[in-house]
C-alpha cells in the first residue's frame, strides 16, 4: 500500500508547530511570531480609533454638560480644591504612561456620571455614557498589563495622579466630584484623549 502523499503532509503541517517548540526550548531561541489578532483573549491596541468623536456625539456631550452644569449651579456646590488642576496635562507624562492616567480618568468619569440619580438628566447622559464606555473598552488593550514592569522611563507625576483619582470618591462629596469631571470633560475628550491616541502630535 503506497502512503498517502496528501496524509503526509497534513501530518508534517500538524507537527511543525511541536518541532519548533522543540527546537526553541533546547536552543534557548526565543519566538518573535505575533498572535493573531483573531486569537481568543487577545485584543489588538487601536488608538486611531479614538483620535475624534463625531459631531453628533460631540453635541451629545455638550448636551449633558449644558444641563449637568445647570444643575450644580442651582446646588450651589462649594468645593475646596480642583480634582482635574489645571496643570493636569497628559504631555508631561511618558508616552506609555498616558492611556494609564486616561484609563484612571474614564473610569472616574463613567463612575461619577453613572451614579447621576437626577431623573431629569437620565436622556441626556445615555448617549455620552455608552459613548465612553465604548472609550474606555477601546483602551483597554492599549493599557500596560504593569505599568512599572520593564526598563520603561518614568515621571513622578503619574503616582500622584493616579492616588488622586483613587482617593477622589473617598475625601470628595458626590456634588464635588460631579462639578470636577463634568468641568473635565471637553479637556479629557478634546485634548486628553487625542494626546493617547496621536502622540506624535501631542510632544
Amino acid at each position: 500500500m503506497k502512503p498517502d502523499p496528501a496524509g503526509g503532509s497534513m501530518l508534517l503541517l500538524l507537527l511543525l508547530p511541536l518541532l519548533l517548540a522543540t527546537v526553541q526550548t533546547r536552543t534557548g531561541a526565543v519566538s518573535v511570531t505575533r498572535p493573531l489578532s483573531v486569537s481568543l483573549g487577545t485584543r489588538e491596541c487601536r488608538m486611531a480609533m479614538l483620535k475624534s468623536l463625531s459631531p453628533q456625539e460631540l453635541q451629545a456631550f455638550k448636551t449633558a454638560k449644558d444641563a449637568l452644569e445647570e444643575r450644580l449651579l442651582l446646588k450651589d456646590s462649594r468645593c475646596s480644591s480642583r480634582l482635574f488642576p489645571r496643570t493636569w496635562d497628559l504631555r508631561q507624562l511618558q508616552v506609555w504612561e498616558r492611556p494609564v492616567a486616561l484609563q484612571a480618568e474614564l473610569a472616574l468619569t463613567l463612575k461619577v456620571l453613572g451614579n447621576v440619580t437626577d431623573p431629569a438628566l437620565e436622556d441626556v447622559l445615555e448617549q455620552p455614557l455608552r459613548t465612553l464606555s465604548h472609550i474606555h473598552s477601546q483602551l483597554q488593550p492599549c493599557v500596560p498589563v504593569v505599568p512599572t514592569a520593564g526598563p520603561r522611563p518614568r515621571s513622578h507625576r503619574l503616582p500622584h495622579w493616579l492616588q488622586r483619582l483613587n482617593q477622589a470618591t473617598e475625601k470628595e462629596s458626590p456634588g464635588c466630584l460631579q462639578a470636577s469631571v463634568t468641568f473635565n470633560l471637553f479637556r479629557l475628550l478634546t485634548r486628553d484623549l487625542r494626546c493617547v491616541a496621536r502622540a506624535d502630535l501631542c510632544a
